[in-house]
């Protein structure tokens, strides 16, 4: 099911591995000139929204879902895929320090605060960004992995595309304002389902609503977290630009949703308007499973945010964005990326030739307990999965399937949609990653 966005989805160890044994290649950068200058027009509603099955990738409801808008916060979304990227693939490990530089420090709330040359784990960085939306540690986070910021979101925007994101570009790694960076209900959705997929072993982190940090508590602002059943992530994100901002997810009876609500005129409308998409999305779900026909367009009346933007207290928010203008053009989507040509291709070079997918017989179901960097870790998963599982896998097949780029998923093959999903549902119960995987 995921084979559209499954090709060439290693491309940044791809590049950082060409860029470490070519001298004198010139990093990917945005072509800033070409670039226009998104406006956004102020009688177009900023609201837009999107909600789609988390196994099959099917749209369910969506409302502007193509339009172009300001991501914020939910940007690290992006900046977190290539970390844990690059944790999967053994080239970070949890227990590395992050620098923080000059620039770094010097970033916009919301933030940690640390000083130059302080550092934390990467663990720690992770949890700044995915609980606190903390941008010095985005930005710290991208001059590690990328060398630059500039870099770093360069590459951002390359694995989008790659991912089948065709209308986002990033320019920074925290979401804080920049006219050029945009991107769409429907990307958002594609983004936070490959993370969820590719890396559900460190998905738990969007789940987080504080963290220990020095001696003190610091406390998320996702409070849907806390109020909504089955509700476990991702990302807010707010500038003045944007309104609020929220992609989410939450698993009901084995079945996954992702939402993606933007524009919302506040915190409270944002995450009504949230809790209601996805209660909705799986009634219709649950409805359809007994042959009914219908959609959530049917069953819910959805008001665009009216009147201003309320303004937000200092943990929501990406810093003052008031003085960010806004206007709209001819051409509100992203051009093309360029990358010097030596550099693509070393990357193309460095790429492993693809693997053919294991062949399944019609109908067969699965669930994926986790990907990682070696066979070996991979089959270990299985083996606690299936020791503390054993009711719910005994009639499944562990397999390990090979995946591009070197990783391994961990999966319990050939089993019928009801038993994936019931299996899956008793496995996160117990905050173990899983995820149901339809027949191809």
């Amino acid at each position: 099911m995921f084979a559209k966005l499954n090709s060439a989805r290693r491309l940044l160890v791809a590049v950082g591995l060409a860029a470490a044994s070519l001298v004198g290649v010139a990093a990917p950068t945005v072509a800033s000139a070409q670039i226009p200058y998104l406006q956004l027009n102020a009688a177009e509603p900023k609201y837009a929204a999107i909600v789609i099955d988390a196994n099959s990738g099917e749209v369910l409801y969506d409302k502007r879902a193509d339009s172009p808008r300001y991501p914020a916060s939910v940007t690290k979304v992006m900046t977190l895929y290539l970390t844990f990227e690059a944790l999967s693939e053994g080239r970070l490990k949890l227990t590395d320090r992050v620098p923080i530089s000059p620039r770094a420090a010097a970033q916009a709330p919301t933030k940690m605060g640390l000083r130059p040359g302080d550092s934390l784990s990467v663990d720690e960085a992770i949890r700044a960004m995915a609980v606190k939306s903390a941008n010095d540690i985005a930005t710290a986070m991208a001059e590690k992995l990328g060398g630059s910021e500039s870099r770093f979101a360069a590459l951002m925007t390359l694995r989008g595309q790659e991912l089948g994101m065709r209308n986002t570009r990033f320019v920074n790694a925290s979401g804080l304002p920049d006219s050029r960076q945009i991107s769409t209900a429907r990307d958002l959705a594609i983004l936070s389902r490959a993370t969820m997929r590719d890396f559900p072993q460190y998905y738990s982190y969007f789940s987080l609503k504080g963290f220990e940090f020095r001696g003190g508590y610091v406390r998320g602002h996702n409070r849907l977290l806390s109020s909504m059943e089955g509700f476990d992530g991702l990302k807010t994100g707010y500038t003045n630009a944007s309104g609020y901002n929220l992609a989410g997810s939450a698993v009901r009876d084995g079945r996954r949703l992702i939402a993606v609500v933007l524009g919302g005129s506040s915190t409270a409308w944002r995450d009504n308007n949230m809790e209601d998409l996805l209660t909705t999305g799986f009634d219709v779900m649950r409805r359809r499973s007994h042959g009914e026909r219908t959609s959530i367009a049917a069953n819910l009346y959805e008001e665009d945010p009216a009147g201003p933007i309320m303004r937000p207290s200092s943990e929501e928010g990406d810093g003052d964005q008031a003085g960010l203008k806004i206007v709209l053009t001819d051409n509100p989507r992203p051009a093309p990326v360029k990358v010097s040509p030596t550099l693509k291709a070393a990357k193309d070079a460095a790429k492993p030739a693809p693997k053919a997918a294991p062949k399944k017989a019609k109908g067969e179901w699965s669930v994926q307990v986790g990907a990682f960097q070696s066979k070996s870790l991979a089959n270990k998963q299985l083996g606690i999965v299936r020791d503390r599982f054993a009711k719910a896998v005994s009639d499944a097949e562990g397999a390990v399937v090979s995946a591009a780029g070197g990783a391994f998923r961990a999966q319990f093959q050939g089993m019928t949609a009801e038993a994936a999903r019931a299996a899956c549902s008793a496995i996160t119960a117990k905050r173990q990653p899983c995820m149901v995987i339809a027949p191809r």
